[in-house]
């Protein structure tokens, strides 16, 4: 496993599969912040990988597999992470791919020269509105895990976030009798979600000059809003959408294939 060294005391894990095709494209993909790499690598990398693209995959300083020793980060410091990668590895034909929040990290870089630029962009369950609804959800998420850690944050916004089949399948795995444990102040998932408080979702979507795929969970009931999505996704200028009735919020958990199904459409619309 490969190590992305910032410093001696700060690196993270990544994984970077070159394409195999002369048309071949390397999808840079941008984790939710309760996410990690993992997600990218099986379905999903095994389908780019059989059509002769490749990946880039990589944990935020703080998620799992990493050493950080900062006692607070941001979205910019996570977006400089990114962009050392990307010119480190430098990808053939790189298109972003965000999840979540991940998908307004993908847009910064796009908004930065050198490395940072993607030929396309891909945002999952990204698109939302700034306002009160938003900052109160992000508040919340970190009040659950300095309360009760990622055990109560899991158990309360699980049926939320998750499709219904997930919820099928996982629900055992959840509200066992226990005593909820907070997060350390020092932990890594905790620093980060607190980013996420921090972060502007201010976005000049006008100015995005590339290829914009805006995949939406249609069953995400936290961060879906129609109106809000709809309205933003009218200001993207080169825009495909698709919208996934099967999916929650996190669509690489849910449904690896049928993301992976509309990833490789994409990638063959751009030729």
């Amino acid at each position: 496993m490969p190590m992305f060294r910032l410093s001696d005391r700060d690196a993270f894990a990544f994984d970077h599969i070159a394409p195999t095709s002369d048309r071949g494209r390397t999808l840079v993909c941008f984790n939710a912040l309760s996410g990690d790499r993992g997600m990218w690598l099986s379905t999903i990398g095994d389908a780019l990988q059989a059509n002769g693209h490749g990946f880039l995959a990589w944990n935020y300083r703080g998620q799992p597999e990493t050493e950080f020793s900062f006692n607070a980060t941001s979205d910019s410091m996570i977006v400089d992470d990114a962009m050392a990668l990307l010119e480190q590895e430098n990808p053939v034909r790189p298109i972003h791919v965000g999840l979540s929040i991940g998908g307004l990290f993908a847009i910064r870089a796009q908004e930065r020269a050198g490395a940072g630029r993607a030929d396309a962009i891909v945002l999952l369950n990204t698109l939302r509105r700034a306002g009160p609804r938003l900052d109160w959800i992000n508040r919340a998420v970190v009040r659950m895990a300095e309360t009760g850690g990622l055990d109560l944050m899991r158990d309360l916004y699980s049926p939320l976030l998750m499709n219904e089949g997930w919820q099928g399948d996982n629900a055992a795995n959840f509200l066992a009798p226990k005593t909820y444990e907070p997060l350390p102040a020092n932990d890594g998932t905790l620093l980060l979600l607190k980013a996420g408080v921090g972060t502007g979702w201010n976005v000049n979507y006008e100015a995005l000059d590339v290829p914009v795929l805006s995949i939406t969970g249609l069953q995400d009931r936290v961060f879906r809003d129609p109106g809000d999505v709809d309205a933003l996704s009218a200001r993207i200028p080169n825009l495909t959408r698709v919208d996934l009735p099967g999916a929650g919020h996190m669509i690489p958990v849910e449904q690896p294939k049928e993301l992976a199904d509309a990833l490789l459409a994409f990638v063959e619309k751009l030729g």
